[in-house]
């Protein structure tokens, strides 16, 4: 059987880390050079670092702080925003990045998810999607939330499985920094009709919520950001939990 993932989140803005509720309402969380390192002292499995700016101007500065992070950590992590070429996803995962994690670009340029997956393997490549309910379904939005694509949340992520996603990293932006829950219903279809792994995010508030990510919507791993950043779960304490009630996780 293969292992759970709990997945720690970096929203970078300007080099630092921050968090808000719905995806507006921004605030600081910290160092994310800090926070990585107290993670894995806590058992973190996996990391990411999403540049929410995504600026050229910032782009440099993800890359240059991308080396620094891989100089200090030893846990795979994965780094976004604002990448639209191969040669971009290039020079992260030559900086030392293990993934790169692609999404508002992935839907505008379909064919850069094959391009990065040929280039550097189709465990690289990450594709996020933003998506809310609409009418009753789950509609894709772009450029940090803001825009609507109009696109089906199942039939976009079986799509990018096509083009060779590696994984797929779903947010449900009606639940992100709520802390109700994720959205397990919609995890559960995902789950059910792909066979590359589901990363939950959205909605992580106690570790019940945790467990039903794994349990009720069959997720591969579950990432959060503001329930570690601030103190209110400890990883190895979640792990801890999880494990003594039955998910294969790594301690």
């Amino acid at each position: 059987m293969l292992t759970k993932r709990i997945i720690a989140c970096f929203d970078i803005k300007d080099g630092r880390t921050v968090k808000g509720t719905n995806f507006v309402d921004l605030r600081d969380a910290g160092d994310p050079i800090a926070l990585a390192q107290k993670y894995i002292a806590s058992g973190v499995d996996e990391l990411v670092f999403l540049d929410i700016s995504a600026s050229l101007e910032s782009r440099s500065t993800l890359i240059n702080l991308v080396g620094k992070i891989a100089e200090v950590i030893n846990v795979p992590f994965a780094v976004g925003g604002g990448v639209s070429t191969v040669d971009h996803a290039q020079k992260l995962l030559h900086n030392g990045a293990d993934k790169v994690s692609i999404n508002s670009f992935a839907i505008s340029n379909p064919q850069l998810i094959t391009d990065i997956a040929k280039s550097f393997g189709t465990q690289s490549v990450i594709v996020a999607i933003d998506a809310k309910t609409i009418n009753d379904g789950w509609q894709v939005y772009t450029h940090g939330g803001t825009k609507s694509t109009g696109m089906d949340l199942f039939q976009w992520a079986h799509k990018a499985q096509e083009y060779g996603a590696g994984e797929i990293l779903f947010t449900s932006m009606d639940h992100d920094g709520v802390k109700n829950g994720f959205a397990i219903d919609a995890l559960s279809k995902l789950s059910t009709i792909l066979t590359i792994p589901v990363i939950a995010s959205g909605g992580a508030g106690k570790k019940e919520h945790f467990l039903e990510a794994f349990n009720d919507g069959h997720a591969d791993a579950t990432l959060a950001a503001s329930v570690f950043h601030y103190g209110s779960i400890e990883i190895n304490d979640l792990k801890k939990y999880l494990l003594h009630n039955g998910i294969a996780i790594r301690l």
